[in-house]
Parts: C-alpha cells; sequence; structure tokens
C-alpha cells in the first residue's frame, strides 16, 4: 500500500499521450491540481532528498539535546511534537484518496488512522527515544481528535515512541489552535523544543496568517529553526497551503494564478 501512489502515477504518465485515463483511477485524479497530493506522497515515499532532509532536521535536533541535558534548570524540560508528518507518516492515506480524485475528509482519515499503521517517520524513533533517555519528558500534541485517541495511543506504542499515553497525548476538541495545550504543557515545564511540519506547531504568530505574512515572520525566529524549531518537511498538505486560498476562493483557481511560470 505505501508505493502504490507510484505505480499509479507511472500509469497515468504512460497514458498521458494516449487519452484514456490508467483502469481504476478516477477522471479526476488526472488533474494535477487533484492528484497533487499524490506526487508529494510519491517524493515522501520514495525521495533519498526527503529521508535526509528528516535525518538531517533530526541530528541537529539530536545536538541540540545533547547540549542542552549539561546544562542546568530550574524547571523540567518538555519536548513538544506534533504527529501526523513529523513522526507517523501518512503518505498512504493521502496517496489514495488523492489517486481516486477525492479529497481529505473525516471519515476517510479516521478510516485511515483506526488501522494504526503509520510507520515512523525517518529518524524520529531515534531521536525522541535519545530525548526522554536525556531527561526531557515527551508531549504529543495533535489535531487528531478524541474519537482518534485509542487509534493514535496504538499507534505510538506499536512504534515504540517514549512516554505515550493518556497524560502526554492532547488532542483536538475541535479547534486547530495548538497554542492553549501548549500553554498547558508551560504550566509545568520549560518547553526546551518543539518539533512539527507546520509552522503553527511552534507558534501562534503563524495561526490562520496569510502566506506573506507567514513567510515574514519565519524570518523572524530564523534563530530559533534548528534549535528550539525542528521542521520536518511536508508536501502533501498543510497551513502553507491554506494560507495561499481566501476564505470562500475556489482553491485550483488560486493556486493557479500563484505559481510563478516565468
Amino acid at each position: 500500500m505505501r508505493y502504490v501512489c507510484f505505480i499509479v502515477l507511472v500509469m497515468m504518465l504512460g497514458c498521458k499521450s494516449a487519452g484514456p485515463v490508467a483502469s481504476g483511477v478516477s477522471p479526476a485524479a488526472a488533474d494535477p491540481w487533484t492528484y497533487g497530493p499524490a506526487w508529494a506522497a510519491l517524493w515522501q515515499q520514495r525521495a533519498g532528498e526527503y529521508r535526509a532532509l528528516c535525518l538531517q532536521a533530526y541530528r541537529a535536533a539530536g545536538e541540540r539535546v545533547e547540549e542542552m541535558r549539561h546544562q542546568q534548570t530550574l524547571r523540567p524540560r518538555a519536548i513538544v511534537t506534533d504527529i501526523d508528518e513529523t513522526i507517523l507518516d501518512n503518505s498512504p492515506y493521502s496517496a489514495s484518496v488523492a489517486l481516486a480524485g477525492k479529497g481529505w475528509s473525516q471519515a476517510s482519515w479516521e478510516a485511515w488512522t483506526k488501522k494504526a499503521v503509520a510507520d515512523p517517520v525517518p529518524g524520529a524513533l531515534e531521536f525522541f527515544r535519545f530525548a526522554a533517555q536525556s531527561g526531557f519528558t515527551i508531549y504529543y500534541i495533535t489535531n487528531r481528535l478524541e474519537s482518534e485517541r485509542a487509534a493514535t495511543l496504538q499507534n505510538l506504542q506499536r512504534a515504540g515512541f517514549p512516554g505515550a499515553d493518556n497524560e502526554h497525548l492532547l488532542l483536538s476538541s475541535g479547534n486547530s489552535d495548538k497554542a492553549p495545550r501548549r500553554q498547558e504543557v508551560a504550566k509545568k515545564y520549560e518547553i526546551a523544543m518543539l518539533v512539527g511540519d507546520n509552522l503553527n506547531d511552534f507558534s501562534d504568530i503563524f495561526y490562520k496568517q496569510p502566506a506573506d505574512v507567514r513567510n515574514a515572520k519565519v524570518d523572524e525566529v530564523q534563530q530559533e529553526l534548528g534549535r528550539r524549531y525542528i521542521l520536518i518537511p511536508n508536501a502533501m498538505y498543510g497551513d502553507w497551503l491554506s494560507a495561499l486560498v481566501p476564505k470562500g476562493a475556489r482553491p485550483d483557481s488560486v493556486l493557479r494564478r500563484a505559481i510563478r511560470v516565468q
């Protein structure tokens, strides 16, 4: 299942000049604006560059933990991490819905998370085990819903992530803003590091901001990158994409205009 997008996308390319869409693939999936996430999933599954970027990020995180573990602190320290595309790879889901010519839905997403079979992102498991052994408490803050708690814990525990229990798993009650949940952790711990695939995983200064504002604020916090903020690549989905599309606008039309072609 992990490599389904690779096989079908190659079939699509083979059919490009002939006209018909590959057998079993929705005609809508032949539009690159629909199956774009499948291309991103293919890159995430098969590109050495993706693996290298993840390992590079987690190596930097490990070096920072090694540095901090020898420093005295007045409060216990925690590392806050996102889950999806940060420590668990959901590219099979993105590929399957895109190649069917469909978009994300809560029902299809929960059908996937219920399986609890997502693989760890390269470097993630080794880093978080090292961080936990170095005395850092791990908190998993995700926008998965409470209805996904049991399956999420099962997946994290099956993969071997440290401290994966109800106390350290903070899910969404329907609000995608993670700042209140980070604030709860900060009441007991110094948050020494945040790990995510989305700028919103780091600070609420990025939350629901347009693309130009998000980019400007990245420059403002660049000293934190690779030290307190550890960013994992994700081209399949995220607020980087919704930040380009004003509320009520058609995404395909807006995205076509947003891409520079000259």
